[in-house]
């Protein structure tokens, strides 16, 4: 019974690794390692490279807002953000070379999952409830 409880709480541990997602995705172009053309990471591809960066720190941002202050638009950005990060290999042309779209994908996944989660964790709480979190 414990585990149902688990997943109906909504606990600081989950902010803290949408930071941590966050930084993964602005660090991304560098762990996918060198393109297929060359050294460097995709280099026909500073767009996507440029998205990442942004992409990575909003979704940082928004989580850091979610852990000082609670609030129900912060975990469906979460969700856009990451619905973006998904999208964007095929958005922006990167989807058929590197591991960069592996990347992308997956963290973007996770974004997506974590912020459905926590936004069903959420759906219920009142405002009072909410601004409660972390304390």
């Amino acid at each position: 019974m414990s585990g149902v409880r688990f997943f109906n709480i909504h606990r600081s541990w989950e902010d803290w690794f949408g930071m941590l997602f966050g930084l993964l995705i602005v660090i991304s172009p560098l762990l996918a390692g060198p393109s297929e053309h060359g050294s460097g990471v995709l280099p026909d591809h500073a767009p996507a490279i440029f998205s990442a960066v942004i992409t990575g720190l909003l979704v940082f941002c928004v989580a850091e807002m979610e852990y000082m202050a609670l609030q129900r638009w912060e975990e469906m950005c979460e969700m856009v953000l990451g619905l973006w990060l998904i999208m964007s290999p095929l958005v922006l042309g990167y989807s058929g070379e590197g591991s960069l779209r592996f990347w992308h994908t997956s963290l973007g996944g996770v974004v997506v999952l974590m912020a459905a989660l926590k936004l069903w964790q959420d759906w219920n709480l009142t405002d009072r409830e909410l601004a409660r979190h972390g304390q």
